[in-house]
């Protein structure tokens, strides 16, 4: 395989803006590569990580949803904040929801509702760390309220395939 060429150092806020604007473009692969070619050159660039933790999570719907699940948990430890590696990882359950309500397949709200239990306890811990003013877990708790609202199966009902039966 061919080597990968390094960044400097002094291009790094650069690339920051960059992969921040491939997520926007929806090219979170791409984004994903800035973010690991600033972190071969500054490993405990915080900026890098929350995007890359993004990027990936930006993928879930993807063939390999439970590699991404697992590359992004991986990088939270990373996140020296505690508030915002409690907040990221509530995104990351979060989208992991909204991932598993697009799948379509028997059961799939009931797991979409078990991920955002989960994220709803991160955005828990988040707001008891939170900086004065700084709502974002209070927000995203609500939304999380919201879609559970509109897609938590009943309890005593199945989310379960059925056959139709001939007459």
């Amino acid at each position: 395989m061919t080597q990968l060429k390094p960044i400097s150092i002094a291009g790094v806020p650069a690339a920051l803006q960059k992969a921040e604007r491939y997520r926007l473009l929806n090219d979170s692969p791409a984004a994903e590569s800035i973010c690991l070619d600033i972190l071969a050159v500054d490993a405990k660039n915080q900026s890098a990580i929350i995007t890359l933790v993004l990027a990936i999570t930006d993928q879930f719907e993807g063939a390999d949803s439970a590699d991404a699940l697992r590359r992004a948990q991986e990088l939270l430890p990373r996140i020296d904040d505690p508030y915002k590696r409690a907040y990221y990882e509530g995104i990351v359950f979060e989208r992991r929801a909204k991932a598993q309500l697009h799948r379509v397949l028997p059961g799939a709200a009931a797991m979409a509702a078990d991920w955002y239990h989960r994220a709803m306890d991160c955005y828990e811990r988040a707001e008891k760390l939170r900086p004065a003013g700084n709502d974002e877990a209070i927000l995203r708790w609500n939304t999380c309220v919201r879609m559970l609202g509109k897609h938590e199966p009943a309890s005593g009902t199945r989310d379960e395939y059925e056959p139709a039966l001939d007459d």
